[in-house]
């Protein structure tokens, strides 16, 4: 959205004055994108699996730092019947343990910010196919999104597409 929107604005930079000189009549309209995916029905079920993903990864590190405390709490208990050579071997051990829990909380991470684009790249797609469906069927040569946060004025001229976008979605 907000790729659209900075090209739509260079367009509209470089037209200049020139192009606004030839009489030609320009439509303009203003989306907020933000409003319109909020009321989006698909937006819950995707949010509501993106919590079940968290919880589950969450779970999943819970047991993994569970693990590696019970293993430090039995070591520091029986150090001192170790030999050196079993000492070392637990310590390494730990070590590689904490280091696997570290790794599994990064790509966690990055697992979950992939899950949440899988589950809302449909979701903002189909805003964008209903946003541009209706400024063409609505001969709009101009649509600027609110959401974007980079339109500082719009005139009372400039047409507010969410009503018409909502309803191409059948929102209410």
């Amino acid at each position: 959205m907000k790729k659209i929107f900075k090209i739509l604005l260079i367009a509209v930079l470089i037209s200049g004055s020139s192009a606004f000189a030839q009489k030609t009549d320009y439509k303009f309209g203003h989306i907020n994108s933000n409003e319109l995916l909020a009321v989006m029905p698909e937006r819950d079920s995707a949010g509501v699996a993106l919590q079940a993903y968290s919880q589950m990864l969450q779970q999943e590190m819970e047991a993994m730092q569970v693990e590696y405390q019970s293993k430090v709490n039995a070591y520091l208990e029986k150090q001192d019947a170790y030999s050196d050579l079993v000492k070392q071997s637990k310590e390494s051990e730990l070590q590689e343990m904490q280091r696997r829990v570290q790794e599994f909380q990064q790509t966690a991470q990055q697992d979950y910010q992939q899950k949440e684009s899988e589950l809302f790249q449909p979701i903002m797609e189909k805003a964008q196919a209903a946003i541009e469906k209706v400024a063409k069927a609505n001969g709009f040569t101009y649509v600027f999104d609110l959401g974007a946060g980079g339109l500082l004025y719009f005139s009372a001229q400039s047409i507010d597409l969410l009503p018409l976008v909502k309803a191409e979605l059948g929102i209410e």
